[in-house]
């Protein structure tokens, strides 16, 4: 399988170029040259696996003889030590997929722990050590920090902004140490993502870096992704109803996995694209009209997305066409105020604890289902373990959150960050003093 630029699909590269490079120099986005229509029969004989042993099938399928069945096998059985279980509300109408039984406790553990796989036995091939170069406005930088923690040849920067995640999230990215450097960036996560596509683009910087990228502009990131989607259908199938899953949605990398699957066969009826204030996704979807706004701070903080990256991924995988993708994707959002109502009515009516960002996709798919009086199958994906947001969640449910001890344990570390100011230049000398 071969790899091109969104900006210039007559140009393609290798595997490993696109895994390690990330960025084209062309600003466009990588995507398969090729998606197998693998049809509902394969989905249909794989669904019922492990996680492990359908990211190996899927996988199998994309790559070819790229990398041995043996080493496939091993990359990702290693990688997906745990399951994404789906967990009904209502039965056969309402579920959620549980996304955060990973190490980091979040859906991100998916894509990170498998990128990492796949550095980790290219590496072998390389001479250079891999920078790679991270924004997180959440989850992201706790799942890849402890993907990539330890792996041999591979240092990694995380850009967070500065007051804007979760005490436990900054700990995942601030106490690891080792070949972990945490950037807190006085800005909005879109600053953070701005600076390190800045750094891909510097010609002067990536002479003496090897740099790559463990966001969702990374296609390695979003690919495993699809997986879970279909894990999930696999659960369900025996409803014989059309599935319909709402992704609560920040970069949009998540929800273009699952029409990614989609597009390789899997049967899915419809796509819900649930987002906190910015919500410039569901207005083009409403509108046709696309306009990047600066990103707004919420409860749900992992979302806060106001530029989102995969946008055009969305858009390039219906055909750049309006029409096709509002027939299969639709959107919805939600303010902190409704999220919060969301949580305590959730808890209320199924006994079920959810952080903000798995209450706006549970809400997202309440509304489908209310609007459409269909009888389908929806799966709301529950993306972070609600003790990652404990204080928000135990003062709007009145109950005790558990820390799992994988997480407890980072509470006593101490934090150790690089602050800087949102400015290209200050980023880049702190970035080559770490070297």
């Amino acid at each position: 399988m071969r790899f091109y630029s969104t900006n210039s699909p007559e140009k393609t590269v290798s595997i490993q170029d696109a895994l390690f490079t990330s960025l084209p120099a062309d600003k466009g986005l990588y995507m398969p040259d090729h998606l197998p229509d693998l049809g509902p029969a394969f989905f249909n004989q794989i669904a019922s696996g492990t996680l492990a042993d359908i990211g190996y099938q899927l996988s199998k399928a994309l790559f070819g003889n790229e990398i041995s069945d043996a080493d496939l096998q091993e990359l990702t059985h290693r990688a997906f030590p745990f399951e994404t279980p789906v967990v009904p509300l209502e039965a056969e109408k309402l579920a959620v997929l549980e996304l955060f039984h990973g190490p980091s406790l979040a859906f991100k553990d998916v894509g990170a722990r498998y990128m990492a796989g796949l550095m980790s036995y290219f590496s072998k091939q390389r001479d250079s050590e891999v920078h790679i170069l991270v924004a997180t406005s959440g989850d992201t930088g706790g799942a890849v920090a402890m993907g990539f923690h330890n792996v041999p040849g591979v240092r990694v920067s995380i850009l967070y902004p500065k007051g804007r995640v979760s005490d436990l999230q900054e700990k995942q990215l601030t106490t690891l140490g080792g070949n972990i450097q945490a950037f807190e960036v006085e800005g909005s996560f879109d600053d953070c993502q701005a600076l390190v596509k800045q750094a891909f683009l510097d010609s002067e910087l990536t002479d003496q870096i090897a740099l790559s990228s463990a966001n969702s502009i990374n296609i390695f990131r979003l690919i495993p992704q699809g997986f879970y989607y279909v894990s999930a259908y696999g659960q369900v199938a025996s409803h014989q109803k059309p599935v319909v899953f709402c992704t609560p949605s920040g970069n949009f990398g998540n929800l273009s996995a699952g029409v990614l699957v989609q597009k390789m066969g899997l049967p899915v009826h419809h796509f819900i694209a649930a987002t906190n204030l910015n919500h410039v996704v569901p207005d083009y979807l409403l509108s046709g009209d696309y306009t990047p706004k600066d990103s707004v701070a919420t409860i749900s903080n992992a979302m806060d997305v106001g530029a989102p990256s995969n946008f055009v991924r969305l858009k390039h995988l219906y055909g750049d066409s309006f029409d096709a993708v509002t027939s299969q994707v639709s959107g919805c959002y939600f303010d902190d105020e409704q999220t919060r109502a969301g949580m305590q009515a959730i808890y209320e009516a199924y006994g079920y604890v959810s952080c903000p960002h798995t209450a706006i996709g549970i809400m997202g798919m309440q509304q489908y289902l209310a609007l459409n009086n269909a009888d389908v199958c929806g799966i709301a994906l529950a993306t972070a373990h609600p003790s990652k947001f404990k204080p928000l969640v135990e003062k709007v449910l009145s109950v005790s959150v558990d820390v799992p001890e994988r997480l407890a344990v980072l509470a006593s570390r101490e934090k150790r960050s690089i602050q800087i100011r949102p400015r290209y230049l200050d980023f880049k000398e702190a970035l080559l003093q770490t070297i």
